[in-house]
């Protein structure tokens, strides 16, 4: 442990890298429950892989910057702890697979020395802040929203009040009203605007996908730009405090929106802010560093395929804002690239652009400020990297999810399909190379970690089962999706269900019929004219399991029969309903509490110290049996069965002492209060435990 201690400077990641280090040794000592470890290791981005006894760590990039030490440092780490192999995912992360659980702090203290981080890419916290990738370059934006989505991740990272949540926390930025943040299917999805001469953002509050994907509400037409950090923290304690823990199907925003409404939750977000400490905080553009593009003479180049090299430029290059730079776009085949391409690609874009390159929410690479006269070299030098694939965010770039190759939850192929599909598209369709209409995604399963459902052409992985029993991999195929921009957007229809290997089949009679048919029409718009029964007509044979052949019991990429197998999902955390464990975690939380107390972070005191309460009281509750939900009503039923009988003794209700934290503000003498009490009502909670073990033993 003492590497980390003198190789870390910041004392927050030190004590972080620390604690998972003693948690494992805890762990693997059999020291610690599994659960209460998995739920720990998720929220320091270390997440299960569907082969036992490896790790798949999630590196969180905020917005998907990357510098070019940054990207170094990630294939140093890559080759030394796992297996040269990087996956950028479509939150703008990169993920690391086939890594020891034991060798992750190590890990994590690497990734450290250039600024990089875990914390919260995975659990039940506020996930990677995304945004559009041209932010800060976009002709189209009203201002950079970059300095404002590195200013929540900063704000909220190791936030206590967004730390054991329900579930996961999702948030984009996006640039334009195109909205290609994808704000509709967010948590919170801001829009930039300016009103008045004033920045700020439309707000889009509860969207998600997943099974039941769910159009966010506009929260607020617009929202100066000092009010959004005060806005997501009355969000996230309303979500703490009254989300669903119990069913973890049902435990995201857009479920408790659904069933309190938009308006009595906004009223219990403005029920918060007497509580919040900062009202207002001010994002300072000036103070946000920017990379500064370099200025170099450009090498002669000569090209010799100019054909080839018109394409690339038609379909892979963007005009900036700033004269005379563009932003080079580079389709990366399903996320996936290597340590050796990555070093290469980092020393390019240091000595020829600006020395950063941006990650998109399609799993490609953007490389922002390249002079007009480097892009020739920047196409030869990207040709020997196999990097000068034409078709950047075009409909041949197909986004997927890695499915049944790491995922726990993948039920069938994504990857192998998506390949299958952009090679269907390249060898017949090649007028698709450059279409930026249709967007074609995969999911492993319903979990939408592909973005399937929002898609034009959706593919999700699912099973099929025959008269006999038998057990094939199988597509849901799904229509109609499509972003229409300002926040605006429909999610795809399920039209069929279909055989794997007939994926291919069923993709050809879509476009053959949407090119016959269309009329120079979008695909969103010829899909709704027609509508679903139109094109399940069009597909329904596909779906008969009656003639199957050996070929389609064998799932795309794989030579081996398949086997459905389905692990535990990680992705959202697991609650722990440990009595003990619970009590554990109290006196976690008054010692963080009283630390953040010393350090005058009087918030974080407070907001540890009521999650110190609450769990006391689903510990008492659990002991004897009553099943526990929200935070809410741990609160309300504790009050009923043990204060108001009489069974513990306050001196007054628990929600009179808890809710506290609603009424009155942040400020030095009310954290010591609070903190008092706590400490007072765990005294108490526990001599109540004790007293149940004696009345048993």
């Amino acid at each position: 442990m003492q590497s980390f201690r003198t190789e870390i400077e910041n004392p927050l990641v030190q004590k972080d890298i620390i604690e998972l280090a003693n948690k494992i040794e805890l762990f693997n000592n059999g020291k610690i429950d599994e659960e209460k470890f998995r739920s720990l290791r998720l929220a320091r981005g270390v997440y299960g892989q569907r082969q036992e006894g490896v790790q798949m760590i999630r590196i969180k990039l905020p917005y998907g910057k990357v510098l070019s030490n940054q990207l170094r440092r990630i294939a140093e780490v890559s080759d030394e702890y796992s297996r040269s192999r990087l996956h950028i995912t479509t939150r703008q992360d990169i993920q690391i697979h086939y890594v020891d659980l034991k060798r992750t702090p190590e890990l994590w203290a690497e990734l450290e020395r250039d600024n990089v981080t875990l914390r919260e890419a995975c659990g039940n916290a506020v996930r990677n802040v995304t945004a559009s990738e041209t932010a800060g370059i976009d002709i189209k934006e009203p201002f950079d929203v970059s300095p404002y989505a590195d200013a929540v991740f900063k704000f909220f990272l190791r936030n206590p009040i967004c730390q054991e949540m329900g579930r996961k926390f999702k948030v984009s930025f996006s640039g334009t009203d195109e909205d290609t943040g994808l704000s509709y299917m967010h948590d919170l999805g801001f829009i930039a605007k300016i009103e008045n001469g004033v920045k700020g953002f439309k707000v889009m509050l509860g969207g998600g996908l997943g099974s039941q994907p769910r159009h966010a509400d506009e929260f607020y037409s617009f929202l100066a730009s000092d009010k959004i950090i005060p806005l997501m923290e009355g969000v996230l304690r309303v979500f703490d405090r009254y989300g669903e823990r119990k069913s973890r199907a049902k435990a995201r925003l857009k479920f408790l929106i659904k069933d309190i409404g938009l308006e009595a939750f906004k009223g219990l977000v403005e029920e918060e802010q007497n509580a919040i400490e900062f009202k207002s905080v001010a994002i300072n553009e000036a103070t946000y560093q920017t990379s500064t593009p370099v200025s170099v003479e450009a090498p002669t180049v000569d090209i010799k395929d100019t054909e080839a090299f018109n394409l690339w430029k038609a379909t892979n290059i963007i005009p900036q804002k700033q004269d005379g730079y563009f932003a080079i776009g580079i389709k990366v085949l399903l996320g996936d690239f290597y340590t050796d391409k990555a070093r290469l690609l980092a020393d390019l874009v240091e000595k020829y652009a600006a020395g950063e390159i941006r990650l998109s929410l399609r799993q490609n690479i953007l490389i922002p400020f390249v002079k007009a006269d480097l892009i020739p070299f920047f196409y030869q030098e990207l040709k020997k990297l196999g990097f000068a694939e034409a078709g950047y965010n075009k409909a041949v770039d197909i986004t997927a999810c890695p499915g049944t190759d790491t995922c726990n939850l993948g039920i069938a192929s994504s990857t192998g399909i998506a390949e299958e599909l952009e090679r269907v598209i390249k060898a017949e369709y090649p007028q698709y190379l450059s279409n930026n209409d249709l967007v074609i995604k995969i999911s492993g399963c319903m979990n939408a970690c592909g973005q399937h459902n929002m898609a034009n052409i959706g593919f999700q992985g699912m099973s099929i089962r025959t008269k006999d029993k038998l057990v094939a991999p199988a597509l849901q195929v799904l229509l109609g999706g499509g972003n229409l921009g300002n926040g605006n957007a429909y999610f795809a229809d399920k039209v069929v269900k279909i055989p794997s290997r007939r994926g291919p089949e069923a993709l050809r009679r879509i476009l053959n019929d949407f090119e016959a048919n269309a009329n120079g029409k979008l695909f969103v718009d010829y899909y709704k004219e027609k509508g679903e029964k139109y094109f399940y007509q069009l597909l329904t044979d596909l779906s008969d399991v009656e003639n199957l052949t050996q070929e389609d019991f064998i799932d795309w990429g794989t030579e081996e029969a398949y086997v459905k197998a389905i692990g535990v999902g990680e992705c959202a955390g697991v609650v722990i309903d440990l009595i003990a464990t619970l009590f554990l975690e109290c006196d976690e939380k008054i010692e963080e509490a009283e630390e953040a107390l010393n350090n005058k972070v009087y918030s974080g005191a407070i907001y540890e110290t009521y999650r110190s309460m609450v769990n006391a009281a689903k510990a008492i509750l659990l002991s004897e049996n009553v099943k526990t939900n929200t935070q809410a009503g741990i609160i309300s039923q504790f009050d009923e069965l043990f204060v108001s009988t009489n069974k513990v003794e306050l001196g007054n209700t628990f929600s009179d002492l808890i809710y506290q934290i609603k009424v009155f503000p942040p400020t030095k003498e009310f954290a010591i209060n609070y903190l008092q009490s706590a400490k007072t009502f765990l005294q108490v909670v526990k001599q109540y435990r004790e007293s149940q073990l004696v009345a048993k033993n």
